[in-house]
């Protein structure tokens, strides 16, 4: 009987090893359920939350789960720190797969801070018209700036600010339309998340190319003594050595 391994996910990697994984592994993808149109991987799947460190321990062990492979977005911090202290308490192997972070290249100006707080508070200082990318949450630290501000989110906040334009959209998106974005609105500076990755990167290239200051939030720190791997390849390697 193959191994039972639950893929945390929500991200294209995510989706990606569930697809690799499925013809040698029992995978289960769980899905925290954030947006109104869920992109659902192969095979069984749910979602919703777990109820805490307590409820994903219980469910591990009634699932009889063999490996877990955290695939969550790199902002996901909170479900890193339970899927660690659940695999911790079961004496579970756990893995963490992040993609790598945007590197500054010719051309960026980049502004790195430790929160969306900070990115706010800085923000006056830089330009005007501002360009937020950093999904739904975390928007209210931005309330306050009195700047004109864009928002781009895949679904609206609850409540639905009334201190910036809305712009709802989801990825990818191309050079092209996010150079005529910027254009248009008359975009003077970017705040996103280091996320890292293809489908959101080209607002960094149009930025780039016009000359915009980009602020970046800083990826939260992983809990100490993780095993992380960078790819779905590293991801397959590191089962099949523990499954021999």
């Amino acid at each position: 009987m193959p191994d039972r391994v639950l893929l945390l996910g929500g991200t294209a990697e995510a989706r990606l090893l569930a697809d690799e994984l499925s013809s040698e592994y029992d995978v289960v993808s769980s899905l925290a359920g954030r947006v109104s149109e869920l992109r659902l991987p192969v095979g069984e799947s749910r979602q919703g939350g777990f109820g805490g460190v307590a409820g994903l321990t219980q469910w591990l062990a009634e699932q009889g789960i063999d490996a877990v492979v955290d695939a969550t977005h790199p902002f996901a911090a909170t479900m890193t720190a339970h899927a660690v202290a659940a695999t911790t308490a079961l004496n579970l192997p756990l893995l963490v797969l992040r993609r790598p972070g945007w590197q500054e290249q010719p051309g960026d100006t980049w502004h790195w801070t430790p929160d969306a707080q900070a990115a706010a508070t800085l923000l006056p200082k830089l330009g005007r018209r501002v360009f937020l990318t950093i999904g739904r949450q975390g928007l209210a630290a931005f309330a306050d700036t009195g700047l004109w501000t864009l928002a781009r989110c895949v679904d609206p906040p609850d409540p639905v600010p009334t201190w910036c334009e809305l712009l709802l959209d989801r990825g990818p998106y191309n050079v092209a339309g996010e150079l005529e974005l910027l254009q248009t609105r008359q975009i003077d500076v970017l705040v996103t998340k280091n996320s890292g990755g293809d489908m959101t990167a080209a607002k960094l290239t149009a930025a780039r190319q016009l000359g915009i200051p980009v602020v970046l939030i800083e990826r939260p720190p992983l809990p100490p003594g993780i095993q992380v791997a960078h790819t779905t390849a590293e991801v397959q390697a590191w089962l099949a050595d523990r499954t021999g």
